[in-house]
């Protein structure tokens, strides 16, 4: 049982991995990436201030529990995953910089927090698969809440220690490097 567990863990690591390199490779064209810009500008001014990575943390678990949800939360997280690469093409597509040269895959594997809320949100997929499973099989779910909490605190553990984390090296990478030019000329 813990066998097939971690192998459907590691299914929608790869799931998730794969749908967001999809939306990563589409292409914005510069207006719509403008306007996203613009908007994204506006939700980091929101939740960026002294609990910044709190914030980051908030928006992630908010993101997060839906994929619990049987069957739901499957579709939920492949939505996230692929609307989290198209925000990164967005960015790429009006960014001056030698970042967007990176894969974006590179940039959650190479991160502590990308690690970490990917895996957070593979835990959460993966238990939504399988409570859709024990719900079509007619096998009682009853029995699991207590994992199905245990993995909730994992996942809630994860994102705040990455919300923190990354609002870290996002406020410690804006204070050591030129700002960056935002919008291609």
């Amino acid at each position: 049982m813990l066998k097939r567990r971690i192998i459907l863990f590691f299914v929608f690591l790869v799931v998730f991995s794969a749908t967001f390199s999809i939306g990563a490779t589409v292409d914005v064209p510069e207006d719509e990436a403008k306007a996203f810009l613009e908007e994204f500008e506006k939700m980091i001014a929101e939740i960026q201030n002294e609990n910044f990575g709190v914030q980051i943390f908030l928006h992630n678990v908010q993101l997060a529990l839906p994929m619990f949800i049987p069957g739901f939360g499957v579709a939920w997280g492949i939505f996230s995953a692929y609307s989290t690469g198209f925000a990164f093409s967005a960015l790429s597509t009006t960014i001056d910089s030698l970042f967007v040269k990176i894969p974006p895959i590179a940039m959650i594997f190479s991160t502590p927090f990308g690690i970490m809320e990917l895996g957070a949100y593979a835990l959460a997929m993966s238990r939504s698969c399988i409570l859709i499973v024990h719900i079509i099989k007619k096998i009682p779910i009853r029995p699991q809440w207590k994992v199905i909490l245990y993995e909730m605190g994992i996942l809630i553990g994860l994102l705040l220690a990455g919300g923190i984390i990354e609002a870290y090296m996002i406020e410690t990478f804006s204070e050591s490097t030129p700002k960056i030019k935002w919008v291609r000329e």
